[in-house]
C-alpha cells in the first residue's frame, strides 16, 4: 500500500472515530446497549466472514465458540485474575483456539452439508453441556466486573467498536499475506491452493483456528456487556442465524459484518416494538441470504462493486515498451535464472488405475532440463492421469523423480514447493483476487514490479490491481501460464493451455513458451491438442495412446509414423 493511501486510511479510520463518539454521547442507555450489541455482533460475524466468507468452509458453531470465550471470561472473574477485561479478552480468544482446530479436522475430509452436520453437533454439544454444568459464578450471583474507564455504558459501547476495529485491521493484514491469500484461493480451488505448494489441511485448519479466536473474543465481549451470560445467550440456533446474516451481508469485508450486525438488532427491535414474533427474523435473514447464495455476492460485496465502477481512477498497465519503470530487464541487468538440471524429470513405470479401469501402464517420460517437451494423444489416452500423477493428485505406482530428488510419495503441494509446477484444463484461477495477489501467492516469493512485468511481458497487458473476476477465460488461462512459470520452477506441466484460446493468442503463448526455459531456468511439458503449437514450441514429443508410449521423439518425426496417424489422427496405414 502507498503511503498516501495508508494517510488517508489513518484519516478515515479517526473520522469514523469521531463519528462513533459522537453518536454515541447524545444516545440514551437503551439505544447504547443496542449499539453495542450490534458491534458485539459484527465482531462474531467476522469470525465467520473468515471461515466461511474467505475460506469457504461451512461452520455453524460460531456461537459454541464464543461461549468458550465467555465461559473462559467469566472464570477468569471468578479467579480474580488481574488486568480486567484488557486481558481477559485475548485470553478468551485463545481459549477458543484448540477447539476451532479441533473442529476443523472433519473438514480435512467433509464438505457442504456434511461438515454443516459436523459442526452443528459440536454447537449442541457445548449448548448441552453448559446447560448441565452453568457458567462460573452464576450459581453464586457473581457477575464480570469491567476496570475502570469501561464502567459506563457508553465507554463499553467505545471499547467494544475498538476491538471491532483492531479485528477488522488485523483481518485486512493477514488478508494481504500468503495465509490470508491461501484461504481465498481455497474457497474456489483446492486443487489450485496445492498446485501453488500451499497444503490444503493447514489452510482449512488455520481458518478455523483464527475463526474460533475472533468469536471468542465476542463471547468476552458479551460476558462484559451482560455482566451474567447463561446457556441460553448461545443456543445452537445463534449460529444458523449468524451464518444466515454473514451471508447476506459480506461478512468476510469488515463493513459487511457491521451492517450485519446492525441489521440482527434492527430487524428484532422492530418485531418487538410491532409484537411479532421474534421467529421471524430468522425468515428475513434466510431469505437474505438466499438472495445472496443466488447473486454470488452480498451485500459488502455490491457496495464495493457500485463504488468501484463509480470510480475514476485509471491505473497504468503493465507494459513494459511503453513504462520504462516497468521494463523487464536487459540481459545484463536481469538476474540469472537457476542453473538447469541435465534431466528436470524422470518418470519411470508409471501406473494408475481407478477400480477394474487401467488409465495408466507402465509409462515412462524424460524431460530435459532447459526445453519444452510435448504430451499428446487422442482423447482418453490418458494425459489427464499421468498430469495428476506425475503432480500427486492421484497415487500410482512407479517412481516420479524431479532433478534427482524422488518425489513418488510426497503430497501435491511438497511437489510444487519442491518445483513442480502444474496448470488445469478447468479455470481454477482465484476470481477473487487482483493479478498482483495471484502472481505473488503461485510464485511463493516476494516480486518487484520488474518481476511481474518479466512474467506479463508479451503475453497479457494487464494493471497489478486489476480484478482477476473482470478478465475473460482466456486472459485467467494465460495469467495461470504466467504464475506457474514465474515461480522459477524446474518443471511447469502445462494442460491444454491454449484452450478457448484464439489464433492471435495463440500464437503469442507459443512465442512467449519458446523464450520461458532461458527466461525462468524452466523445463516445460505441455499437454496441448493444438498440433501447430506443439510443433512451434517443443523439441520432442511423447505419444500416450490407452494408457501407453506409443511413441516419443522430435515432433516431425512422431507425427510422421504410420502409427501415430492411425491412432492419433485416425489415418489408415497404407501397406
Amino acid at each position: 500500500m502507498r503511503p498516501a493511501d495508508r494517510l488517508v486510511r489513518a484519516g478515515l479510520a479517526a473520522a469514523g472515530a469521531l463519528l462513533l463518539y459522537g453518536v454515541a454521547a447524545p444516545l440514551p442507555a437503551y439505544w447504547v446497549f443496542l449499539a453495542t450489541s450490534a458491534v458485539v455482533s459484527g465482531v462474531l460475524l467476522q469470525s465467520l466472514g473468515v471461515v466461511a466468507g474467505r475460506a469457504g468452509l461451512v461452520s455453524l458453531c460460531q456461537a459454541a465458540f464464543a461461549a468458550i470465550g465467555a465461559w473462559t471470561t467469566a472464570q477468569l472473574n471468578v479467579w480474580a485474575v488481574p488486568g480486567g477485561l484488557w486481558v481477559w479478552l485475548p485470553l478468551a480468544g485463545l481459549a477458543a483456539v484448540p477447539f476451532g482446530v479441533l473442529v476443523g479436522l472433519p473438514a480435512l475430509r467433509l464438505r457442504g452439508v456434511h461438515l454443516a452436520i459436523v459442526t452443528l453437533g459440536f454447537a449442541a454439544t457445548v449448548d448441552v453441556v453448559l446447560a448441565a454444568s452453568s457458567f462460573p459464578g452464576v450459581a453464586q450471583g457473581l457477575t464480570v466486573g469491567r476496570p475502570a474507564g469501561l464502567a459506563a455504558e457508553r465507554q463499553y459501547f467505545l471499547f467494544c467498536c475498538g476491538v471491532f476495529a483492531l479485528v477488522a485491521v488485523a483481518l485486512a493484514v493477514v488478508g494481504r499475506t500468503r495465509l490470508g491469500i491461501s484461504w481465498r484461493v481455497l474457497r474456489e480451488s483446492e486443487r489450485a491452493t496445492a498446485a501453488a505448494g500451499t497444503g490444503v489441511p493447514g489452510a482449512k485448519l488455520s481458518a478455523f483456528a483464527v475463526s474460533a479466536f475472533v468469536a471468542g473474543l465476542s463471547g468476552a465481549l458479551l460476558a462484559g456487556q451482560l455482566a451474567m451470560v447463561v446457556s441460553r445467550n448461545f443456543d445452537p440456533g445463534q449460529s444458523l442465524t449468524a451464518y444466515a446474516v454473514a451471508v447476506m451481508a459480506g461478512a468476510h469485508h469488515a463493513e459487511g459484518a457491521l451492517l450485519g450486525g446492525a441489521l440482527g438488532v434492527l430487524i428484532s427491535e422492530l418485531l418487538r416494538r410491532f409484537g411479532i414474533p421474534q421467529q421471524w427474523a430468522n425468515v428475513v435473514f434466510a431469505v437474505g441470504a438466499l438472495q445472496a447464495f443466488t447473486q454470488g455476492s452480498g451485500l459488502s460485496d455490491a457496495l464495493r462493486a457500485r463504488l468501484r465502477r463509480l470510480s475514476l481512477r485509471r491505473l497504468p498497465l503493465l507494459r513494459p515498451s511503453e513504462t520504462p519503470s516497468t521494463a523487464p530487464p536487459s540481459p545484463d541487468q536481469a538476474p540469472l535464472p537457476p542453473p538447469q538440471p541435465a534431466t528436470a524429470l524422470q518418470v519411470s513405470g508409471l501406473g494408475v488405475r481407478f477400480g477394474q479401469v487401467t488409465a495408466l501402464h507402465q509409462v515412462t517420460l524424460t524431460v530435459p532440463g532447459g526445453t519444452v517437451h510435448g504430451l499428446v494423444g487422442p482423447n482418453g489416452a490418458g494425459k489427464s492421469s499421468l498430469v495428476d500423477a506425475i503432480t500427486g493428485f492421484v497415487p500410482c505406482t512407479g517412481t516420479v523423480f524431479l532433478s534427482g530428488t524422488d518425489l513418488t510419495t510426497a503430497p501435491a503441494h511438497r511437489r510444487a514447493r519442491a518445483g513442480l509446477r502444474r496448470t488445469f484444463q478447468q479455470d481454477r484461477v482465484p476470481t477473487t483476487l487482483t493479478v498482483e495477489e495471484y502472481l505473488r501467492f503461485t510464485a511463493r516469493r516476494h516480486l518487484t514490479h520488474e518481476d511481474l512485468a518479466e512474467a506479463l511481458h508479451d503475453l497479457v497487458d494487464l494493471p497489478p490491481t486489476h480484478r482477476i473476476e473482470e478478465l475473460d477465460t482466456g486472459t485467467r488461462r494465460l495469467l495461470e501460464v504466467a504464475g506457474a512459470l514465474l515461480a522459477r520452477p524446474v518443471l511447469a506441466v502445462l494442460d491444454e493451455p491454449a484452450a478457448g484460446l484464439g489464433q492471435a493468442e495463440t500464437e503469442r503463448l507459443g512465442a512467449w513458451l519458446n523464450t520461458a526455459p532461458a527466461r525462468f531456468g524452466a523445463a516445460v511439458l505441455l499437454i496441448e491438442h493444438d498440433l501447430d503449437l506443439v510443433r512451434a514450441t517443443c523439441e520432442r514429443v511423447t505419444v500416450l495412446d490407452f494408457g501407453t508410449v506409443l511413441a516419443e521423439g522430435p515432433p516431425a518425426e512422431v507425427f510422421a509414423t504410420p502409427e501415430v496417424l492411425r491412432a492419433y489422427l485416425g489415418e489408415e496405414v497404407t501397406a
